[in-house]
């Protein structure tokens, strides 16, 4: 069982940046490959950086250049840096562990940009 817990969510104004994190709980964090998803209103979830237990590396190509996703296992930890923000990245932001049949999800934080 893993628990996942979202922060750093927040206003800003277009070109900013917001760093998120997500500490995980439970046994076995370097096994999982993690994720952040995000869902505006109105539209579905979809996928926006996921690092494999391996670092393998994924983003989608709406932040491409603009987001970087890392992993800290010691601390259990991953992180989600977001630069050069838009309006289009507003939704709440949600990490995802994974490992074979077992998904886990936190309970999201909301990024607001805005002027």
């Amino acid at each position: 069982q893993v628990q996942l817990v979202e922060s750093g969510g927040g206003l800003v104004q277009p070109g900013g940046s917001l760093r998120l994190s997500c500490v995980a709980s439970g046994t076995g964090f370097s096994a999982y490959a993690m994720g952040w998803y995000r869902q505006a209103p109105g539209n579905e979830r979809e996928l926006v950086a996921v690092i494999s237990r391996g670092g393998i590396i994924n983003y989608a190509d709406s932040v491409k250049g603009r987001f970087t996703i890392s992993r800290d296992n010691a601390k259990k930890m991953v992180y989600l840096q977001m630069n050069s923000l838009n309006r289009e990245d507003t939704a709440v932001y949600y990490c995802n562990a994974a490992f074979r049949s077992l998904i886990y999800w936190g309970q999201g934080t909301q990024v607001t940009v805005s002027s």
